[in-house]
This record gives C-alpha cells, structure tokens and sequence, in this order.
C-alpha cells in the first residue's frame, strides 16, 4: 500500500513538473533540400504526434529578437512552446493553459494570451489576458534556474464573461491594449447601424451582432469598441499604424463582405475590399502599415447548367445558398488592397488550383501563399513573378501550410507533414528564401 501511495505522489510530483513553463525538450531541428525545388527547408520539430500547429498566419510568430519562433503543441497538454531557430531548444512557455490566439509582441520579449478565469467554486468569471516576459524565462531556463510561474507571468486584467466568450485575440500596434471578440448578446446592447444579419450560406454562419472590444494592458480596463450586425471572426492589429484593427465577417466560407476595419476609439468603421456576389474573399493578413493581402478563391466549377454535386472541395451543389462565387468565371488570385487609397491590385494566380491562404513581405517585394495541393508559392511584387518554393507539405485534411513572413522578409514559416512517420502529423517549417532571391532588392 504504501509503495502505491508513494508511486502517486511520485507520478503527481513529476506531472506538476512537466507542465512547469520554462522546462527545456531536445533539439528536433533537421535540416533538408525539398526534393522538388532544392530550396532549403528547416524544420524545427519533427516528431509525430506532437500536436504541433504554428500561429494563425494573420499573426507574428517570432519574438522581437528574431531568435525564437512560437508556436502550440501537445508536448503538455495545453501549453505553448518556443523554439530556437538555430539551436533547435524548445521551451515551454505558458503554464495553466490558454485559450484562442498566442499573441506575439514586436517591440518587446513578450508573449500575451487569454486564459478563463474562474472563482473558487470553478465558475467561469471571464478572461484573463496574460503577458509573459520571456526573456527572462528563457535565460532562467537555460541556467537550470526556473522559478514558479509569477516570476515571468503577469496578469494584466479580466474581461468580464459577460463581455467576451471567446479567446480570439490581437495586440494593437502600440502593444498598450489587445484587441478580442464581444460575447454576441453583450453587442446586442449597442447601437449597430445595419439591420442584424441572418446566418448566411449552407454552414448556417454568420449571424449578428457581434462586436470588438479592448484591453489596456497596463490597466486592465475592458470595454467594447464597435458593435457591428455580422459575427466576426479573426482579428488583427495593424502592428504599423497603432490603433487599427482589421476584422472579418465569419460564415465559414464566403461572406456577403468579408474584410473590415475600425479605429480604436470605434470610429472609421468600414469594409476595406467592397466585393461582390462572384467574390470568395478570405484569409486577408495586414502585410504593411497601408496594405492587406487576400485570396480571391475560384475552387468551384463554372455553372454551366449542369446542377449535379460538382463543387469538389466544399462539397456543396452549384444550387446552395453561396450563390454564383468562387469560379474562375471572375478574377481570382492573390490580391492586395490599400488601406488607404483602397486600390485594388491583382497580383497572381496559381495555374489549375488556388491560392488559400496568402500572406506578405513587409518590405513590399514579396507575396506568399499555399494552394490546395499544400504547395508554396512566392510571387514577385514588382515583375508578377511566380515561383514555386516547396511543394509536398501534407497536412490534415482541413488544414493548410498557412505562410507567415519572418518580419526581415528571409525566412517563411509553415505548418507540415512532410517528415511525420502518419503523415497527418504536422511540424513547425522555416523555408529560407534562395539568397539570389533576397539579393534581388537589396539596396
């Protein structure tokens, strides 16, 4: 009895270790040459079963010094993880779980994130927004000297759960509030200009109200910004024009008018690309202080009369509530439009497929997306160049390469199954660009 009592104090001892933020796992780093381009590739975990899955691509995913790249797993349940890029350390980074999106900070060695909140009784009372200072982490846990998890977590405040259900999150380009979702019966106070929007399309979607809401991060002040008649979906900061936010209208596919955009103060409400009925627009990503990139999708079958379940990917009939969008009957591609002048410039198409999932080079010079066949494509800004860069990263069957930008423009990183033994598992890739291809522009 007494050997079992020891056994499960022993085995709770090592469970409360293992979940310690800061505990260090072993290098994974490989390094390859994709078998199809010869272009490097780096791949910074490469086990299966790990549960790895990078950031949202909308969003940073390198600290500020460049070193280390962000990104979810299952290592422990639950917790975020840091890797080296040139030493392959990975380390925890959070500890006692997070919910919704990892924000990365680009001025400072911090990670912000939302945790739920609860009493005594395990209630749910709302959302704690965290800030990790991981600077100090990492250098505490590279000299094998980790303290409890209050010497490098701190809380910034609780939004009310009244005021938000959901952990989506984004952190302002002043990184001094974070942006979050309002729960839709809190909107439901405010005044919204448009008439409520029903669901929209076959996924019964989209809905109102919904709203924005903002977090001082110094203060821990909640309180809404704008009140729209739409769900929204994913949010972003401008990280170089303080006090914008990029949203979407989210149906779970397309959208009557998918990408908007408020002032923090809740003026400047407006849609930022005004599309039409043929438009499928998704997946936009601020790549610049004026700019968004999008995807214009034409992965469905021209309507030529013939109303059989044709539509491949979404497997809906021409005849379903999405209406005439998403063929090739209308432009579709990569796009970017300015935020600003909102001109509106196409910049490219994959041949036979395409683009899903687009994103860009702060510098101007480069675009980036993947396609169905979980291929990745870089597309030259000013030449309308298009070269394939990798190509064969399985993934699960409803997920993608998702392309982020290292912020110098060098480096893209991506989610993959290339490596994994199940061929579903993904890991965390950095596909370098060849170096004729960043000389290019240098000054």
């Amino acid at each position: 009895m007494r050997r079992i009592v020891f056994f499960s104090l022993a085995m709770l001892c090592c469970a409360s270790l293992w979940a310690q933020m800061g505990q260090r796992f072993p290098s994974e780093r490989k390094v390859i040459k994709d078998p199809k381009t010869g272009v490097e590739l780096v791949f910074l975990t490469s086990k299966s079963g790990t549960g790895d899955s990078k950031i949202y691509q909308t969003h940073n995913q390198w600290t500020s010094d460049g070193k280390w790249v962000i990104f979810r797993s299952d290592r422990v349940k639950g917790e975020a993880m840091a890797v080296n890029e040139e030493t392959g350390d990975i380390v925890q980074v959070t500890e006692g779980g997070f919910t919704g999106m990892l924000c990365v900070a680009r001025k400072s060695m911090n990670l912000y994130h939302m945790r739920e909140a609860k009493d005594k009784s395990g209630k749910r009372t709302g959302m704690e927004v965290v800030e990790v200072n991981l600077e100090r982490l990492f250098a505490d846990s590279e000299a094998g000297k980790l303290k409890k998890k209050s010497a490098y977590e701190r809380i910034c405040g609780v939004i009310p759960a009244d005021m938000c259900s959901e952990g989506d999150m984004a952190l302002d380009g002043s990184e001094e509030f974070v942006y979050f979702r309002l729960d839709k019966e809190f909107a439901r106070k405010y005044p919204i200009a448009e008439q409520i929007a029903p669901d929209f399309g076959p996924r019964h979607m989209g809905a109102g109200p919904g709203g924005i809401g903002k977090m001082d991060l110094k203060t821990g002040k909640a309180e809404p910004v704008v009140a729209v008649h739409f769900k929204v979906g994913h949010i972003q900061g401008n990280p170089w024009h303080p006090g914008e936010c990029i949203f979407c209208w989210e149906t779970g596919g397309k959208a009557p008018q998918r990408t908007w955009m408020v002032n923090a103060d809740g003026t400047g409400l407006r849609p930022i690309y005004r599309e039409t009925e043929h438009d499928w627009v998704t997946h936009e990503a601020v790549i610049s202080e004026d700019e968004l990139v999008i995807a214009l999708v034409g992965h469905r079958p021209i309507d030529n009369g013939d109303k059989k379940d044709i539509d491949g990917l979404e497997n809906f009939a021409l005849s379903n509530d999405w209406g005439p969008a998403g063929t090739k009957e209308y432009p579709t591609g990569m796009a970017v439009v300015n935020m600003r002048t909102r001109e509106f410039t196409m910049e490219g198409q994959v041949d036979g497929d395409n683009f899903w999932h687009v994103a860009g080079s702060q510098d101007g010079n480069w675009l980036a997306g993947d396609d169905f066949a979980r291929e990745l494509w870089l597309v030259d800004r000013h030449t309308k160049e298009r070269i394939l860069l990798t190509a064969g990263h399985k993934t699960t069957a409803r997920d993608h390469v998702h392309p982020t930008f290292k912020p110098d423009g060098t480096e893209i990183e991506i989610q993959s199954a290339m490596l994994s033994e199940d061929g579903r598992s993904m890991n965390i890739c950095i596909v370098r660009l060849p170096q004729y291809l960043i000389d290019r522009y240098k000054k």
